[in-house]
């Protein structure tokens, strides 16, 4: 922060790790002093369901993990600040603006006599947070919680009440201002990601010559195509194998690593750590993968479940050659006099391809599953091999470019959000004076332009 803000002018030494040098006219006091325990039990009949998240306080994501304890809850008041005790979810707190409840195992403070926009950002920032879980307990090394006594132990700065509030407008503003840009890099990425799809589609269903002519493919989701390319069921142009049925009690912690369906996410393949042991090499060798070899799982969530693991296809990288491949999943095998192995790999990535798995996948409201003698029904079109390997050559230019570029952009908004990190720290540990920091007027759109 050094160079843009101006420091104050003198410093003491507060004694803390966590805070450092203070402004000399500033104390400590202990949080106790600041805040009382809220610890009524409430029901969330009464009391909507609150998500405590690294957001801040908001009401209860469809996607959080739902408890029998809904009578047996703490209430939350505007202005509490709330967060949550366990160090595997640090970072999650805020003041409430909104009454409701949550989970026990959160820690719920009132402010007194302290400024609660003031208290959002202190005890939110990075060193607090620290500070926070320093105090936890615990048997298990990276999990413990910290309880409310400890909490009211921990000495934050004690600074005039005018001074909190400057604090507070002068966060508010500025980190707003940056949380617009990360959002617009987060956009960008999401436009990148779109035209790489967009790239991909356009490029194996009409070619690279924009002047070729063009038939009706007799595919639905494929439209017009290059009039001389050929429409062909997939089974005529690859081989399938399915995964494994391996029983879990086999499964161990060291040993051949197993790939599951599970483990095939946005066209990459990471294998968790789940082994078998030697012998099953030998025992199932057509589940034995390949460097290269694409793989797609065949259940998961239902299709209208985003993110839904039905569908999802990947390429085995290297690293998990000779692993083991559990089942709900199918290798395609591509005869490659017919049809480039990554040829085939950018076809069943394609948003129309996938749009096609998701109307025939079939099963219960929360499990679909995708029949591999449908899926091998299904007609492809292709172009003559050379014509293929010129696609292949082009979209690997172009994905390299739009990789780069969403990286750009991806390392843009990580610098963001630790200057947002930093700014905070600094602001409410005074490593920097924003006493004289006055908010820009907002610009006027309704101004009268003069004759």
């Amino acid at each position: 922060m050094a160079g843009r803000y101006q420091a104050y002018p003198k410093y003491m030494d507060s004694g803390l790790t966590w805070l450092g040098k203070l402004p000399e006219h500033w104390g400590v006091k202990r949080l106790g002093q600041f805040f009382e325990e809220r610890r009524e039990k409430v029901s969330d009949k009464d009391y909507s369901p609150l998500s405590v998240t690294m957001q801040g306080i908001v009401p209860q994501l469809e996607n959080a993990a739902k408890t029998d304890a809904g009578d047996n809850r703490k209430l939350v008041l505007k202005n509490d600040f709330v967060i949550n005790s366990r160090s595997d979810r640090k970072g999650s707190s805020g003041v409430s603006k909104l009454d409701g409840s949550v989970s026990l195992i959160s820690i719920v403070m009132t402010p007194k006599a302290i400024n609660p926009s003031y208290v959002h950002h202190l005890l939110r920032s990075y060193p607090f947070q620290e500070e926070f879980y320093r105090y936890g307990k615990g048997i298990v090394a990276d999990l413990w919680s910290t309880n409310s006594s400890e909490m009211k132990n921990i000495l934050m700065p004690d600074i005039p009440e005018e001074a909190q509030g400057e604090i507070a407008d002068f966060l508010d503003h500025e980190t707003a201002k940056i949380d617009t840009l990360i959002e617009k890099q987060q956009q960008l990425i999401k436009l990148l990601k779109e035209k790489r799809q967009a790239v991909i589609s356009h490029a194996v269903t009409k070619g690279l010559n924009p002047n070729a002519p063009m038939r009706d493919s007799g595919v639905e989701w494929l439209g017009e195509v290059p009039e001389h390319w050929s429409t062909i069921p997939l089974k005529l142009v690859v081989r399938t194998r399915k995964g494994v049925a391996f029983k879990s009690v086999d499964f161990c912690d060291i040993g051949i690593r197993v790939v599951k369906a599970s483990d095939i996410k946005q066209k990459t393949i990471r294998s968790t750590d789940v082994f078998l042991p030697e012998k099953f090499v030998y025992e199932y060798p057509k589940a034995l993968l390949n460097s290269g070899d694409i793989i797609l799982s065949t259940v998961g969530s239902n299709p209208d479940v985003k993110n839904s693991a039905v569908g999802q296809i990947g390429m085995v990288p290297e690293e998990l050659t000779g692993s083991l491949l559990n089942q709900n999943t199918v290798v395609f095998g591509p005869d490659e006099n017919k049809v480039l192995r990554k040829y085939l790999f950018y076809i069943l990535q394609m948003v129309g391809y996938r749009d096609h798995l998701d109307l025939h996948a079939h099963g219960t409201a929360n499990q679909s599953s995708l029949s591999i003698s449908d899926m091998l029904n299904f007609s492809i079109c292709f172009p003559p091999i050379e014509e293929q390997r010129e696609i292949c050559t082009y979209l690997r230019k172009q994905q390299q470019k739009l990789s780069d570029l969403e990286l750009r952009s991806g390392d843009s908004e990580n610098l963001l959000r630790e200057r947002r990190t930093a700014l905070i720290s600094a602001a409410v540990t005074g490593k920097i004076d924003v006493r004289n920091w006055i908010a820009p007027e907002p610009l006027n759109n309704n101004k009268k332009e003069v004759a």
